[in-house]
């Protein structure tokens, strides 16, 4: 494949990435507007913001899978017109129960593009150095698309009305159809196991019901909710125990005990986490707190996500002096100081205040997140690199739907109970306002203008005081992030060197020796290309052809072993 070809193709699998993590936050600005229109309950507001994470991660595993066996690219020109379809069906819902089916079909939908991708670009740059920044565009694809969301939503709420921010996913995934099929190649594991439907059913229910036991017992704690937490970890408990007793597993449990990929996994999911959980409430700040109109608060929100995709950009380039190690370990450390920053917010501060924690998190969460795809990649052994990029891919959005889940759920919580009584106030009438700040702020206007004023006050200073306790759990999540990263992250190359690594070439050394990385790539007519790896410049060893061939898909989760 030409230069060309490979980066247009790259350009092309970066609009679903783009797309998938804007719709993680994109709601956060039009939180307010959907409120005061469909009047939901902060438990559906939550389920409307999370649920489409939660089943884009409970599903990927089953969806890269099936992309091993009928082709990523096939799977990815299924999966964008349910996107499409689910993200028209959001703009025009009526209900909250509408809404949040919706945002369940664009999870299922989400889950067909996000493996294919990342799986493809492993097809499409066999070369680890182009590969590296091929998944730094990946990566600031998808940390500076959830950061760029509110800024969108921001632009699209001043113009149209707040189903804007899903009907704009439809064109954009109509001109991705057909740019898809012409540019992107075709690839396929050629032995990707046994299809384990149980395994897959296991996952997402022990998943659900642990999220839901999570999402319920910081407000309503009850033995229900404790026996639905254990269920739901029992399952999970199962779901890994069969992992560990299958030949072909959706997902390889034993690469965890490789110290470098399960230090950049827990590095991956905690930067995430907090990335997220701060743009369900950054948005609301801005817009009910400082009172600023849903455009002007977007541009406000900017510094966040240039700094962020500055800080993915920067990640590789300063990989070439500095050990990733140092690189990811300040990242997190910038992170969680944007977070401390963030605690000094009420509605007396400057805005210099916000916009300082801001570049300080997106340039933090950029650097950190980066560099730990290639450091999974390469902490893993080469013949179980794709199980290793299904758990670094199911990690990213498990990571994005426990920050709001978590954050969110404490936020909200200390909120309704740091809402007091309100003079003039029926119990009803105080119900309706602890729901969410939106819903306190849409019947402070209906209320006389004493009465109001006072609840309006009253709401923004208990929802100021949720979101400084939740940036302090970001402050010590972080930090415990850096702690782990700085114990635990290493690259291949910082590792002694072992008898098999003297008497093996290196992965780099054949990757540049002018592999034929025709395996399992098909031609762009679809008819898939002689699977070979043959080498000019001396013999390659099993483990280092497959690491230098497409065969292992990153999507993949019945890695050859």
């Amino acid at each position: 494949m030409s230069p060309v070809r490979r980066w247009s193709a790259l350009a092309v699998l970066v609009l679903p990435v783009l797309l998938i993590s804007i719709d993680m936050t994109v709601l956060g600005i039009a939180i307010p507007a959907l409120s005061a229109d469909l009047d939901p309950t902060s438990t559906q507001l939550l389920w409307i913001i999370d649920l489409y994470s939660f089943l884009l991660a409970g599903l990927l595993v089953l969806m890269g899978s099936l992309g091993d066996r009928i082709g990523r690219r096939r799977l990815l020109l299924i999966g964008a017109p349910i996107f499409g379809l689910a993200s028209v069906m959001a703009a025009f819902a009526t209900t909250p129960e509408m809404l949040i089916a919706a945002r369940a079909l664009l999870g299922l939908g989400g889950a067909t593009l996000m493996p294919s991708t990342l799986g493809l670009l492993r097809s499409i740059f066999p070369e680890r150095a182009e590969r590296r920044i091929a998944i730094a565009i990946w990566a600031a694809a998808f940390s500076g698309g959830a950061a760029v969301g509110p800024v969108l939503g921001g632009f699209l709420l001043e113009h149209f009305w707040w189903g804007s921010v899903f009907l704009i996913n439809a064109p954009i995934m109509f001109v991705f159809l057909i740019a898809c099929a012409l540019l992107v190649p075709e690839s396929k594991d050629p032995n990707p196991g046994a299809f384990d439907v149980a395994s897959a059913l296991m996952s997402i229910a022990g998943l659900l019901a642990v999220v839901y036991a999570l999402k319920t017992a910081v407000k309503e704690p009850s033995l229900t909710v404790a026996v639905v937490a254990l269920a739901g970890a029992t399952i999970l408990w199962l779901f890994v125990r069969r992992q560990r007793r299958l030949a072909s597993p959706m997902i390889d449990v034993r690469l965890f005990s490789e110290p470098g990929f399960s230090g950049a996994v827990t590095t991956n999911v905690l930067a995430v986490f907090a990335l997220v959980g701060a743009m369900f409430f950054l948005p609301q700040y801005l817009m009910l707190v400082q009172g600023m109109n849903p455009a002007l608060a977007g541009l406000w929100l900017l510094p966040l996500a240039v700094s962020t995709v500055a800080g993915a950009l920067a990640s590789p380039v300063l990989a070439r002096r500095i050990p990733v190690r140092a690189i990811v370990v300040t990242g997190l450390l910038l992170s969680a100081a944007g977070f401390a920053v963030a605690t000094r917010l009420d509605d007396a501060t400057g805005i210099t205040t916000f916009a300082v924690a801001s570049v300080l998190l997106g340039l933090g969460v950029g650097l950190a997140e980066t560099l730990t795809n290639d450091v999974i990649l390469t902490a893993a052994p080469p013949e179980r690199a794709g199980a290793a990029s299904a758990i670094s891919e199911t990690g990213y959005e498990f990571g994005g739907a426990m920050g709001t889940a978590v954050l969110g759920t404490i936020g909200l919580a200390v909120y309704a109970r740091g809402l007091g009584d309100i003079p003039g106030l029926n119990p009803a009438q105080l119900e309706q306002a602890r729901q969410t700040l939106g819903a306190a702020h849409e019947l402070a206007n209906s209320l006389p203008a004493g009465i109001g004023d006072v609840l309006r006050q009253s709401a923004s200073d208990a929802f100021v005081a949720g979101m400084d306790l939740t940036m302090t759990v970001g402050v010590v999540v972080l930090t415990l992030a850096g702690l782990v990263a700085g114990r635990f992250l290493r690259t291949r190359d910082e590792l002694p060197p072992t008898a098999t690594d003297v008497a093996q070439p290196s992965v780099d050394a054949v990757a540049s020796a002018d592999v034929d990385t025709s395996a399992v790539v098909d031609t762009t007519d679809g008819t898939e290309a002689n699977a070979s790896a043959e080498t000019t410049a001396g013999t390659a060893t099993p483990a280092d052809v497959e690491d230098a061939q497409p065969a292992v898909a990153v999507g993949s989760v019945g890695a050859r072993r």
